[in-house]
């Protein structure tokens, strides 16, 4: 994601209400917040765990594959080298393009089931790792990157949204 301040009105609107309905799903904020918080506190990290999960005291995340270490640290470079247009997919003269395509096609058709522990919480949700836009574009979803990646402080902005009445001079 790039810088959470540069973003316009609408777009934070948006995403505060896709992370509300997931936290929601998932048992409301605070879970959702410790969920995040114990993600962050894996290590190694915890896409590459062996059993393809992740468990913590209020739910799990499953997902379908055991994920290997090159995988995940070439998605961690992919997203501090692509910040700013956000596109994942490499240009074919690019020299980590195969690699690069293996990681997307490896990735792109996982789904990714957040549980909550107690069904009384909620039902939970699932979500895919990346949003295929064309041939040419893709871009990591914005609940994958909240989950596994961004700071927290991000995600706690976004859960407050875009401040209400603010003048623009």
């Amino acid at each position: 994601m790039t810088n959470y301040n540069s973003l316009d009105d609408t777009t934070k609107e948006k995403l505060k209400k896709d992370i509300h309905e997931c936290a929601q799903s998932f048992g409301g904020k605070s879970h959702f917040l410790q969920l995040i918080e114990a993600l962050r506190l894996e290590h190694p990290h915890a896409l590459m765990a062996k059993n393809s999960s992740f468990r913590f005291k209020h739910g799990m995340v499953r997902w379908e594959k055991v994920l290997f270490r090159d995988k995940v640290y070439l998605l961690l470079d992919l997203l501090k080298k692509n910040q700013n247009s956000g596109n994942l997919m490499p240009d074919k003269e690019d020299k980590r393009y195969k690699i690069v395509m293996n990681l997307l096609r490896t990735l792109g058709p996982m789904e990714f089931v957040i549980q909550p522990k107690d069904n009384k919480d909620g039902t939970g949700f699932t979500l895919k790792a990346f949003d295929v836009i064309n041939k040419t574009t893709s871009h990591l979803n914005f609940m994958f990157e909240a989950l596994f990646f961004l700071p927290t402080y991000i995600v706690k902005q976004v859960f407050n949204g875009p401040i209400k009445g603010k003048r623009k001079d």
